[in-house]
Formats: structure tokens, sequence, C-alpha cells
């Protein structure tokens, strides 16, 4: 497995194809308050590209390009507050999305436990190791132990999403999935407007 790390932007030669993992390391879990700091991405063939923001006023046309594509799948962990950083800090809507979080919710149901360790652990016999998760993740330089973190939350998502679609199919939830999938675009924007509540309660 390799680390590739690029500044501010995805170099313009680098192919993910048409299944992308994407996750995300910010300031924090607020959006409008703290900045998006890297953004991990691979293809599922055990490298990974990691996007350091180190200036401000970043545009990144290439990284706004790949998550804007329709043709490309993006995989996510948790797609909801990933997705919500991305639009807000690229500009972008994040069209055809898989969330392995939200298949886990619908296919593990005899469990409570859809963390991305537990669902690594236990579907494809991977420990992550999750100690820097939270850490300083807009420093000038980030450590190796950061970088090896960073890379590990999109190096498995494509194993995870073969093994949950199996049991969707068996359980004939897939197409609840799909539509929960869809909704994630919707979800985001009423996080980023501000409803944090959940819209459907009484």
């Amino acid at each position: 497995m390799s680390i590739t790390l690029h500044k501010n932007d995805l170099p313009d030669d680098v192919d993910l194809g048409n299944i992308v993992a994407i996750d995300t390391e910010t300031m924090g879990l607020n959006p409008k308050r703290d900045r998006l700091c890297l953004v991990q991405l691979s293809s599922g063939d055990g490298d990974a590209h990691l996007v350091q923001m180190t200036d401000p006023s970043f545009d990144a046309p290439n990284l706004k390009k790949l998550v804007s594509n329709p043709d490309v799948k993006k995989l996510f962990h948790f797609a909801r507050f990933d997705v919500a950083i991305l639009k807000y800090s690229l500009g972008v809507d994040c069209p055809n999305i898989y969330c392995t979080k939200i298949a886990s919710k619908l296919a593990r149901t005899y469990t409570d436990r859809h963390g991305l360790r537990h669902v690594c652990k236990e579907l494809i016999g991977i420990d992550l190791n999750k100690q820097q998760q939270s850490s300083d993740w807009g420093a000038p330089e980030l450590s190796s132990e950061q970088l090896n973190y960073a890379a590990s939350d999109v190096y498995y998502l494509h194993q995870l999403k073969t093994k949950l679609d199996v049991i969707l199919e068996r359980e004939k939830r897939m197409h609840i999935a799909q539509s929960c999938f869809d909704f994630i675009a919707t979800r985001t924007d009423i996080d980023l407007a501000g409803w944090h509540q959940d819209i459907f309660e009484h």
C-alpha cells in the first residue's frame, strides 16, 4: 500500500477510475466554522492519494471535477458529513453516492456498531487504528501517523461495499439503501441550511 500526498489539488494525471473512495479530515465537525484540511481518495487498489489544503484560497479544479462527476461513484463512510464539507468548501454537488455506514445500518441490523472500525473488523478482518482521529489536521506538516490513519479510512471502502451489497441483496434492502444514498444530497443541503433536527419527527 502506498500514500501519495498532494498540495491543494489532485494532479491532472491521477486516474482513480469509476468508483472512488473518499474521506475528509477537518478542524472540527461544523462545516461553516471548521475548514477542510485533507481529502483522501482511493480506487481500491491499495493506494491512497491525499490532498492537503495548505493554501486558504485553494481552488482545486481537478478535485472539484472528480467530486461533481455523475459518472463516478463516490464511496464514503458517513457521507452526510463528507458531502456537506465538500459542498461548502469546494462549492460543488456530489452526485452518485454510496455510504457504507448507511449500508451497514440497513444490512447489519443485528448490531448497533456501525463505525468504520467495527464494520472493517467484522466484514473483512481488518482492525483499524483510530488513534489519530482527533488530532490537528490543520498543521502545515502532517505526521506519518496522521497520513497512515487518513489513508486507512479509504483503503477498505471498496471491499466493504462488496460485502455489504451481498447482505443488502440477500435481505432485499438494496432499493431502500439506494433511496437513502439518493437522499444524502438533500440531507446535506438541509444541514447546511441550519436544520440539524430530524425533519421526519412528529
